[in-house]
This record gives C-alpha cells, sequence and structure tokens, in this order.
C-alpha cells in the first residue's frame, strides 16, 4: 500500500520504484521500492490523483512494459504486478485542468467502482460502527459498547462530509467519552458533533 498523497513529490519516485547507493543524498544504500516489492501480488496506490506528472509518467511506464527502474540505477527490472488504485479526486476533470495523465487513467481504468458517498449509503451506518467498535474496542482492550437503536437512528439522520473516516471518528469518540455500557441518543447529542 502506498499513499501518494503522503509522500513528498521529490522522494515518491524513490519509494515506488527503490534507489541505488549514492544515487542522490541521503541514499546511504540500495533501497527496494514498492513495484519490487509488489513483485507477483498487488499493489495499492491510494490517492492517485496526488502524484507528481513526473511519477505518473513512470507508473504508466511500469504499466506499459512490467518493468522498473530504481532511480540511479541504468538496469530494467521486470516485474508482474496488479495495480489498484483509489482517489477522492474528479480524475476526468484532473485531465482537463493538465494535473493527470489521460493516458495513465485508461490503464488505470480498467475496471471503475464508483463508491458513493456515505450521507448517499445511509443504510451502511449501523454496520460500519458495528465493526468500528468491535475493532476500536479490540484495540484499546476493552468491552465492546453497544450503541442503541436511538442513537444509531441519530447517526444515521447526521451528515457525513468526512465519509466513513468521520464516521469512525465519531464512533472512536463516543466509544471514550459515552456511558459505560451503551452508547445513548443523548451521547451522540453530546459527542458527536
Amino acid at each position: 500500500e502506498v499513499n501518494c498523497a503522503a509522500i513528498p513529490s521529490e522522494l515518491i519516485e524513490s519509494e515506488l520504484f527503490g534507489h541505488v547507493k549514492g544515487s542522490f543524498t541521503g541514499a546511504v544504500k540500495d533501497k527496494t521500492g514498492k513495484f519490487e516489492a509488489a513483485n507477483s501480488g498487488t499493489i495499492f496506490l491510494d490517492e492517485v490523483g496526488d502524484m507528481s506528472l513526473s511519477a505518473q509518467a513512470k507508473v504508466l511506464r511500469v504499466l506499459q512494459d512490467n518493468c522498473i527502474q530504481k532511480v540511479g540505477g541504468g538496469k530494467d527490472i521486470k516485474i508482474d504486478v496488479r495495480v489498484i488504485a483509489a482517489t477522492n479526486k474528479d480524475l476526468k476533470n484532473e485531465i482537463e485542468k493538465g494535473k493527470f495523465r489521460e493516458d495513465l487513467f485508461h490503464r488505470l481504468a480498467v475496471i471503475i467502482i464508483n463508491v458513493p458517498s456515505l450521507n448517499k449509503r445511509r443504510d451502511d451506518i449501523p454496520l460500519l460502527i458495528s465493526h468500528f467498535s468491535d475493532n476500536i474496542s479490540r484495540s484499546q482492550g476493552a468491552d465492546v459498547k453497544k450503541f442503541s437503536k436511538s442513537a444509531i437512528k441519530l447517526l444515521k439522520s447526521m451528515d457525513w462530509t468526512g465519509n466513513v473516516r468521520q464516521l469512525r471518528n465519531v464512533v472512536e469518540r463516543l466509544l471514550i467519552l459515552g456511558d459505560e455500557k451503551e452508547i445513548s441518543e443523548k451521547n451522540v447529542k453530546q459527542f458527536a458533533k
């Protein structure tokens, strides 16, 4: 998994393709990149719409030629990688603005899965609340708290501009600050806004 938005543009090529020792200041040893590490498997490029045009060109080459070249290296390395990419941006709009390569879009857009916002799929909210509550409680070594029907109804009616990440944060806040055994509608009104 690579979060393309979290890696500075000057480092993304090294992160994706690796580098050889001495290729730039700080390259004190050879490094395997994410594409090479994912050989015979899958790489997930999250927030691919935030990748620089230079890095996009190199990713396009990987997809066309099935090989990479490490930063500072002159040797092609054959790879066999399935690529899954995600973005919160409208890539067709980004293409029009000159911020995303159209040829890369068509290489990545073999199968497009459009995930509607959480506000458009409110029936998923109870399942997500249960999932997050279980995971957060387990990670904190705490008992799983139940959410009352009225609390869930109120959470379903809220505006989720931050989508699933926002819901997860609200569930965690409610688990920490809410009543001991059951998260109530009162807790939601008090802590979820």
